[in-house]
This record gives C-alpha cells, structure tokens and sequence, in this order.
C-alpha cells in the first residue's frame, strides 16, 4: 500500500465517511459537496471532450472523449456509466477515471449522463443505459467493439444492462469492465459487516439506506437492480476489481463465482486495502495507475479479433 493510497484513505476516514454514518441522506447536500470536491483533469493532448446535453430524447446524453478528428473504424469504444450510488455524481466527477481510460486503451469512451433518483427511480437509469447502447449500434458500432464499464452504482447498472439486452435478444458488447460493482441492493453480502470499520469510505449501514431511493418500491433482490440475483449465462468476458477492506467487497466476490459457475469468463483482482473505487484517484495514487492500465489491457483484449481463447481465472490478490 502506497503512501499516497493511504492518504487517500485517511482523508476519505475523516470526509467521507461521516457523512454515511447519519440515519438519513441528505441528496441535496452530497451533490453539492461531491461537485464542489470534484477535480476534473485536463482533456489529454489529441483528444477532444464533445458535451452532448441539453436534448431531452437523445440518448446519448452524456461526453465524448474522442481522439481529435473523430473516432477511428473498428478500434474499441467504451460506454460508461458512473458511480455514485444512483443519486449523485456525473461524469464530471468521473473524469478521473474516463479520461486516462481512454488514453491508455486509445479508446473514444461515452460517459453516461443517466437519470438520477430519487427523482427517477428504478428502473430510469437503466432505460438510459440500454438506450445508449443501442444507439451506438445504431450509429454504425460493432457490439464486438464495445465495452461496457462502470464503478460502484454504474458497475451495477452496466451489468444490469447486459442482462436486459441479452433478454431482448440485442447483441452484446465484447466485454464489461467492473470497479468495486455494487450489485446487491439487499445488502445481503458478509462484507458488509464484516468490513464494516475497515472500508474508510462506506460504513456497512448506509449502503440499504441508497438502495431505498433508488429501488422505491420495486424488490431489492429485483435481478436488474441486483445483478447478484441474476442468471449470468450467456454474458461476455467479466473483468472485476474491488479492495480487500470494502464493505461491498462480497457484490464482486459472489458476481465472480456466479459468473464462473454459468460459464462466462471472469477475472477478479481483490487489491489490498484499496477503498472503494480507487481509480477515481488517479494519477495521484499509482495503485489507481496500475488498475487503469490493467483495465486497458481487458479493453483491447477483447475487442480485439485475434484474442487468444481465456480460460475463467480464479481469484487473484494484488
């Protein structure tokens, strides 16, 4: 563990945490502070932010980072979906994560603007993702040359949108790349007292208190609000990274086996006492550097047309 990864979580121990300790949340105040906070980089050299906004039926609603000149025929796109647990956030706040994706799998990725809840509960945001998808394909893009990706809350609807479009009978992108993927809203996992005092970021109770505004009404073990609770068979390669010390550790953990039990391919990296979505942290702590670059590496891999066949790894530690 890095010097600068343990600063981070000494900061999020003392900032972030707190605020999940309270009986109630407060959305209002978590996207002012999260937008205040938010260190947004600087749109790397030969690449262009194209901001698509402001039209309420088109569904790409989100950002474009693209290589100057537009995208290249056939290369890989990614289309993400941020964090934040349904109810903040923005790809503003993910471009941390976005930007030196793109640059290390020289890829043009698509940050999803999805609707938020409390205001747009489920299933909104997962009407928005199938939509994008779909779009992409309608623009021209070969499934076999997109992956979809996704931290925390986006991890979950990114898996949530391969199960919907599976079961429409749309076909499926090359791979899905997973960041500490919250994907039981049950809250049902060990780690989530087990780790409860050990993640610096979440404490184990706050994560059913999010589930609320986002499920409503609809059952917390619904499989395309909890992916955890679904049938897997058929999805392309899984690639999933979590820390060791999160509370949401056993949403990878059980996706990992499930996945590996119906037959898909998974790799599952569990990093030692990373926090919760620790590429956001990048370029700052170099564990977020490597995890990007490893990130990068499952892109090309499988959007690329000469991939070697991958057997379903077992856990590793890193």
């Amino acid at each position: 563990m890095s010097w600068q990864s343990a600063l981070a979580c000494w900061y999020l121990r003392r900032q972030f945490r707190p605020e999940t300790l309270k009986p109630r949340i407060n959305v209002e105040r978590a996207r002012a502070l999260t937008a205040k906070r938010a260190w947004a980089p600087r749109v790397p050299d030969g690449w262009q932010l194209r901001e698509l906004y402001g039209v309420a039926d088109q569904p790409l609603h989100g950002e474009w980072l693209e290589r100057t000149g537009g995208m290249s025929v056939g290369g890989p796109v990614v289309l993400y979906c941020h964090g934040g647990g349904y109810y903040f956030c923005s790809p503003r706040t993910h471009r941390s994560i976005v930007f030196p994706l793109a640059t290390r799998a020289d890829a043009p990725v698509f940050s999803l603007d999805y609707r938020l809840a409390p205001e747009h509960r489920f299933p909104a945001a997962l009407e928005d993702a199938t939509a994008a998808y779909r779009q992409l394909l309608a623009d021209g893009i070969a499934p076999e040359s997109i992956v979809m990706a996704g931290d925390s809350a986006g991890g979950g609807l990114a898996l949530a949108t391969l199960l919907a479009l599976r079961d429409a009978g749309t076909p499926l992108p090359a791979g899905c790349l997973l960041f500490s993927p919250w994907t039981d809203l049950a809250a049902s996992g060990a780690t989530i007292s087990s780790n409860d005092g050990l993640d610096p970021m979440f404490s184990g109770a706050a994560i059913a208190l999010a589930a609320k505004l986002y499920l409503g009404d609809t059952p917390a073990d619904h499989p395309l609000a909890s992916p955890v609770y679904a049938d897997l068979r058929g999805l392309p390669p899984l690639f999933i990274m979590a820390g060791s010390t999160e509370v949401l550790l056993d949403d990878s953990r059980r996706i990992a086996d499930n996945a590996r039990a119906a037959g898909v391919e998974c790799e599952f990296e569990v990093w030692k006492k990373m926090p919760h979505v620790w590429p956001l942290f990048a370029p700052f702590i170099p564990e977020a550097n490597r995890a990007l670059e490893r990130a990068a590496t499952f892109v090309r891999r499988v959007t690329s047309a000469r991939q070697p066949a991958q057997p379903s790894s077992a856990m590793s530690i890193v």
